[in-house]
């Protein structure tokens, strides 16, 4: 099926494109030539430092991962492009697929989800994401009228706050230390605060900022006997809270949000396929294309990543384009 290029962390911090064989398309599978991927700050930048538990080598596995942690590896998983060959009722389909950054690749036909005509492609890559968030709000399990308070404003903090903020009658707070992200906030249809002024008595709070600082407020600002849901992940880093202050008296929960599996709830009915496929559909508002911040060609993601990889750096989603 020719060759294929695709992005490996060589070791931590360094990263190379790799020429590789593709082996015969099977039947049952499709050749997907990649038109944009987009790039996974949060944990990617964990894999790109190296930063990745021993303990967390299976769990934190993408779907079609190359290579073992700490490295050599290629990871990733938010690639959108067309079948180029398979069924013939599939040829010329527009997909995404949880793949890692890779111009041409064979996958199941099962694993590739079509992709609406509304949604273009640098949109499309923002669905991961997306699915992440529907978990966490799954999770949390916002209502109508609730005071929901969400630390974070990047990527998935964003997207939380924009769905629950679609509930009718809730207030949804995004708190981020860069003041800055005001902006995002009021595109998206939520208020905006500092970790200074941030309102509490919160009826639900969700964590996304990936700072141990971020879950300490996330206490705070929790009102009595609330849910604190954390989506960040912190690799190898320790966090420490405050669990002696108001955290007893107020009987308060910390729930773990995790895309990797759909809550029990909602197991028995949801597939993992059907989650991503609302996703893209939900990416027919034009409105997440605020989330969209740079674009750079494939061949100089060696030299980007260790930028994006770096905590701070400001950027929301890069993606980047196969052309």
């Amino acid at each position: 099926m020719g060759e294929a290029r695709g992005f490996w962390v060589a070791a931590p911090g360094r990263g190379e494109i790799r020429a590789e064989t593709l082996a015969q398309r099977r039947s049952g599978e499709v050749l997907v030539r990649a038109r944009v991927s987009a790039i996974s700050r949060g944990s990617e930048g964990l894999v790109f430092r190296g930063e990745v538990p021993e303990s967390e080598y299976r769990r934190m596995r993408s779907p079609f991962q190359q290579g073992e942690f700490p490295a050599p590896v290629k990871y990733g998983y938010a690639s959108v492009g067309v079948i180029e060959d398979g069924p013939a009722e599939r040829i010329g389909e527009r997909v995404f697929c949880l793949h890692p950054h890779q111009d041409r690749y064979i996958v199941p036909a099962e694993a590739t989800v079509p992709v609406p005509a509304e949604v273009p492609d640098r949109r499309a890559a923002l669905a991961a994401n997306l699915e992440t968030a529907i978990n966490g709000v799954w999770d949390g399990t916002p209502g109508p009228g609730d005071r929901v308070a969400v630390i974070g404003a990047g990527v998935v903090g964003g997207f939380v706050a924009a769905l629950a903020a679609r509930i009718p009658g809730t207030e949804v707070e995004l708190i981020d230390i860069d003041p800055g992200r005001a902006a995002l906030a009021a595109r998206i249809g939520c208020g905006f605060s500092g970790p200074e002024t941030a309102p509490g008595d919160a009826d639900l709070v969700f964590h996304a900022s990936g700072d141990p600082a971020g879950l300490a407020l996330a206490l705070r600002l929790a009102g009595t006997e609330a849910t604190v849901v954390e989506m960040s992940w912190y690799g190898t880093r320790a966090a420490s809270l405050p669990l002696g202050e108001a955290f007893h008296s107020r009987r308060l929960t910390i729930r773990s949000s995790q895309v990797g599996s759909v809550p029990p709830g909602r197991s028995p009915r949801w597939s993992r396929r059907r989650r991503l496929a609302l996703a893209l559909s939900l990416l027919r508002d034009p409105m997440f294309d605020a989330f969209l911040s740079g674009d750079t060609p494939f061949a100089e993601l060696p030299e980007l990543m260790p930028r994006l990889a770096q905590p701070g750096s400001g950027v929301l989603c890069h993606t980047v384009h196969f052309d």
